[in-house]
């Protein structure tokens, strides 16, 4: 029977962001549905038109969901009692907007949105343009990392390291966003106003990944 080693080999990266994600959400609350629907198309266009007019292009900023929904309130009954009461309708609509990251550009889209009347609640993200670059990386790191601890077992075991004859990787979701981000709820204009006047330095993305891999082992004449 053939002697063979596995070892788990981890792959690291620290990268540094290039992209960022803003997420948008618009909510609009009104008796009339129709109205709450209205007013929500009203503010997105409101939004369109200022980033068009920052210089992106038309269409730039993608719907990620729409969600109208019926909005109840607690209000007390002639008895004193708290009841949820219909109190028109709630609509929502997520947005996104990506765009490469430097500070002027991140300074130029945001002082856009809050030149509009629509104020939206965003988080803001950074990633890298190109996530499958992180994921190589990360292969090629797993491998070395493997294979390095492999050659050391061996050789303080007094034996060979052989062929590789299995590589066992479950696919996975990789880490490709910085831990850097920044949120602004709704109304919080001061909070926005500074944003604007900020230099931002995002931290690296952390990522990791590993595989496990299995090589044939000899005796340390080589057999």
């Amino acid at each position: 029977m053939k002697k063979t080693i596995t070892v788990k080999g981890i792959g690291t990266a620290r990268t540094k962001p290039d992209r960022v994600v803003l997420n948008m959400t618009i909510e609009t609350k009104n008796a009339d549905y129709e109205t709450a629907i209205r007013e929500a198309s009203a503010q997105i266009a409101e939004l369109n038109a200022a980033l068009e007019g920052a210089g992106y292009e038309k269409g730039a900023l993608k719907t990620m969901d729409f969600n109208v929904h019926m909005n109840y309130e607690d209000a007390r009954d002639e008895n004193g009692m708290y009841r949820s009461v219909f109190a028109g309708y709630a609509c929502f609509h997520t947005l996104k907007i990506e765009f490469d990251f430097t500070n002027e550009l991140l300074s130029k889209t945001l002082s856009a949105i809050a030149s509009c009347s629509a104020k939206p609640q965003f988080n803001l993200s950074f990633t890298v343009k190109d996530p499958s670059a992180i994921k190589r990386q990360l292969l090629e790191s797993a491998a070395k990392n493997a294979r390095e601890k492999a050659e050391i077992l061996c050789a303080a075991s007094g034996v060979s390291l052989g062929e590789l004859v299995n590589i066992d990787y479950n696919w996975g979701d990789v880490n490709v966003f910085s831990p850097t981000n920044f949120a602004r709820a709704k109304n919080e204009s001061a909070a926005f106003g500074a944003m604007l006047d900020m230099d931002i330095a995002p931290d690296s993305i952390r990522s990791s990944d590993s595989a496990a891999f299995t090589w044939l082992i000899g005796g340390s004449d080589g057999d």
